[in-house]
């Protein structure tokens, strides 16, 4: 059922966690749970008895390119057939009770994840039907369970949701994306000595119209001035249009008929 537009999505070589969907009832919900997991980097899925039965063309209408997930999802009839061959099977349950098992949230879960594959080992992680979730012979075939901190006035995910946030913290887990860059586009951020620079083209016309004419809070007048533009990430395209506004404001001055009031402090 691929079409033209689907993404080139092959999973990588080794392990990666294989999603099961246990009793999904939409068609269009296993279709964005594809999507999400194309997102974070997850190839694997599994269904286990879809309500409407499988393979169903609205899930692949609602995948955005996701096909390939689709196209390799393969059919169970229980969680115990759709989780023979693996080695550990974690549950997202939004309110484990009375229960004695390892709970962690999404992100410790990413974590182990990566480990247990690096071990070579196969990791399923199951997800519960839409209105109901996991029951508890579904979570009794779990190791671990999984739950997201999440605002308690209000928990509710959808499927593709639930499995996004799962593929999200798996992704970032082994992401290496710098926590915060800055865009520069085609400039560069400016030197130290452009700074400079456009300072003393600043003060100089500060000077001349008299902006900094009182002696004793003239240090201070500048300081600050050098605090506001030194600690940001000025560019040289930045320090380039500064440079031409303070030009600017002096012809301007000029032209309107005020004189040049360049003055020094020993004038003062």
């Amino acid at each position: 059922m691929r079409d033209e537009g689907a993404a080139p999505l092959v999973a990588p070589a080794g392990e990666t966690p294989i999603v099961v969907l246990v009793r999904p009832q939409l068609a269009e919900n296993i279709g964005t749970t594809a999507r999400a997991m194309a997102n974070g980097g997850l190839f694997h899925l599994r269904l286990v008895t879809p309500r409407d039965g499988w393979p169903k063309p609205r899930a692949w209408a609602a995948a955005s390119g996701a096909d390939r997930i689709l196209d390799a999802a393969t059919l169970y009839d229980s969680v115990d057939a759709a989780v023979a061959d693996c080695h550990r099977v974690i549950a997202t349950c939004p309110r484990p009770r009375h229960i004695i098992v390892p709970i962690m949230t999404a992100r410790a879960a990413a974590t182990e994840l990566r480990e247990i594959n690096g071990r070579g080992e196969r990791v399923a992680i199951l997800f519960g039907p839409e209105r109901a979730g996991l029951d508890a012979e579904d979570m009794a075939r779990a190791d671990t369970l999984v739950r997201y901190p999440l605002n308690p006035e209000f928990s509710s995910l959808n499927l593709a949701q639930a499995v996004m946030v799962m593929a999200y913290e798996w992704w970032v887990a082994a992401d290496a994306t710098p926590p915060r860059i800055l865009q520069t586009h085609k400039t560069e951020l400016a030197t130290k000595g452009s700074l400079e620079n456009f300072m003393g083209h600043l003060i100089a016309e500060l000077d001349a119209c008299g902006f900094l004419r009182n002696a004793p809070k003239r240090p201070g007048m500048v300081r600050n001035l050098r605090h506001l533009f030194e600690r940001g990430e000025i560019t040289e395209q930045e320090v380039r249009t500064l440079h031409g506004v303070v030009s600017e404001l002096s012809v301007g001055r000029v032209t309107r008929g005020k004189p040049d009031n360049r003055v020094t402090l020993d004038e003062e």
